[in-house]
């Protein structure tokens, strides 16, 4: 019980509650940001090329403003602190978004591992998993490289 409080108290469940209770919109923009950023940091080289086609990509696939995107950047980083897998926020995805629309996010992570101009096998692994999770085929993953 006292755990519960001291929890309670430091906001760990609150700050999880209020991700969750987003809208769907906004659920699909942390889910989104959330694959970028466990993607341009699995080569654990989170580089600045990367963060700034981070920005630049939310910014025009969702519309937002800078200050939005810096918000949205924080809540997937909390997101992500709080998670256990990529499931959860490819599930996300896969409730509301067309193949279409989850091969356009597939083909945004390639542009984004390139941002940097490096290529490395972590950050392969990460897409063909997140590809996966999206069930999408290999030959979609290829594609969206090309």
């Amino acid at each position: 019980m006292l755990g519960f409080i001291k929890n309670l108290i430091s906001n760990n469940y609150i700050n999880e509650d209020v991700i969750n209770n987003f809208d769907r919109e906004k659920q699909l923009q942390i889910a989104t940001c959330a694959l970028m950023i466990e993607v341009a940091n699995s080569d654990d080289d989170f580089s600045k090329e990367e963060k700034s086609f981070i920005s630049k990509t939310m910014k025009q696939e969702f519309q937002l403003d800078d200050n939005l995107v810096t918000e949205l950047i924080e809540l997937s980083t909390q997101r992500i602190d709080k998670s256990v897998s990529l499931y959860e926020f490819t599930d996300v995805i896969n409730k509301t978004y067309s193949r279409e629309e989850k091969f356009i996010i597939l083909k945004n992570l390639w542009r984004l591992v390139f941002a940097d101009e490096k290529l490395d096998k972590y950050e392969e692994y990460f897409i063909r998993i997140i590809s996966n999770n999206l069930h999408l085929d290999h030959s979609d993953m290829i594609a969206a490289k090309m």
